[in-house]
């Protein structure tokens, strides 16, 4: 008789866990104990799942590193005893914590899915239902007795995402998030189509995780009318390290002596700078044109086609594991976990 793959299905917040209180019919966080009433098709998989609550679910607006650093070392400690993981997480930051766990999960030989919904998983019309289904199906897939995915990835409204490439796009509607630099790893219809030559390869050397990560990490997105004072005001900020600067098109941004003026400054202070487009899809291409070259020959970093969420949590990440500041440039300018095209 076949084993059956055992899932670990964490409950940090948000609106899928959610259900109208029969009484005064406000909605209330659900009892993850009782999910195969509320989903009886949950029975119908050769699936063991447990489950773990935050004892205070968290609105994903108040995510904070803290979290991301609990989430990695509970699946540091439950890592051999699950086949596969599934976070039910708030939609608005879930980007961002799947960039970040890519970055702590080394190694990773085992799927981490994220999902959630724009409707409480209790109201008729829900998306939740869906998308906690299929995360626990992708996550419960394997093939010749591995899993099919092993990595950290999102999955909502029919598609998986590898989580580093996403962006939350839509407030309203369920298809909620994109990945416009990347192809989806798989899709949901009447199967499921994998898409095999888009996932990372298993390395198959052993978890390692990281918990440390720095927050001294700022964004300057550049808009036309910017002012000296408020570029000086990121730059010069206590405490931060790293910025990400969001600049126009493939990386370009104000030839303005003042501004290349306080950018190079802050080089020299030895502040990392990050060059990311503020386009939805698309690449920084330093040196293309004259307005991106300057930022090249004063030290900027090129970023590529990195999302915000993924230079957000990158730069976090090895600002925690390094002070080798060429070191770190290495780092920044390789793909770590499949975040940024080479």
């Amino acid at each position: 008789m076949k084993n059956k793959s055992s899932i670990l299905l964490i409950y940090t917040g948000g609106t899928i866990g959610m259900v109208n209180d029969p009484k005064t019919g406000r909605l209330q966080p659900f009892d993850f104990k009782h999910l195969n009433e509320q989903i009886p098709e949950l029975s119908k998989f050769a699936v063991r799942i447990d489950h773990i609550t935050f004892e205070k679910p968290i609105d994903s607006s108040n995510m904070q590193p803290g979290t991301w650093i609990r989430l990695a070392q509970l699946i540091e400690k439950n890592y051999a005893r699950y086949d596969g993981f599934v976070i039910l997480h708030g939609s608005d930051t879930m980007a961002y914590t799947a960039s970040a766990l890519s970055f702590m999960l080394e190694n990773l030989g085992k799927p981490v899915i994220l999902t959630g919904s724009q409707l409480p998983i209790g109201t008729i019309r829900t998306d939740g239902k869906e998308n906690l289904i299929t995360s626990i199906e992708i996550a419960a897939a394997r093939k010749k007795g591995k899993p099919i995915i092993s990595e950290v990835c999102v999955y909502f409204e029919y598609r998986l995402y590898r989580g580093n490439r996403t962006h939350k796009w839509n407030s309203e509607q369920f298809r909620a998030f994109q990945s416009p630099n990347y192809p989806l790893l798989a899709e949901a219809g009447v199967h499921l189509n994998y898409h095999p030559a888009a996932f990372l390869e298993n390395s198959g050397k052993k978890l390692k995780v990281h918990n440390k990560l720095d927050t001294g990490v700022a964004i300057l997105k550049l808009f036309p009318g910017i002012t000296e004072a408020v570029v000086y005001a990121v730059l010069g900020a206590k405490g931060v390290k790293a910025v990400i600067l969001e600049t126009f098109g493939s990386g370009n941004a104000s030839t303005e002596s003042w501004f290349i003026r306080a950018l190079e400054k802050a080089v020299r202070r030895g502040i990392i700078i990050l060059n990311i487009t503020q386009c939805n899809a698309g690449s920084v291409i330093q040196g293309r044109y004259e307005t991106s070259s300057q930022l090249q020959r004063i030290g900027v970093a090129g970023g590529g086609d990195m999302t915000t969420e993924a230079a957000v949590t990158k730069l976090m990440f090895l600002l925690g594991q390094t002070k080798d500041r060429k070191k770190l440039m290495r780092m920044l300018a390789s793909s770590l976990r499949g975040e940024i095209s080479l």
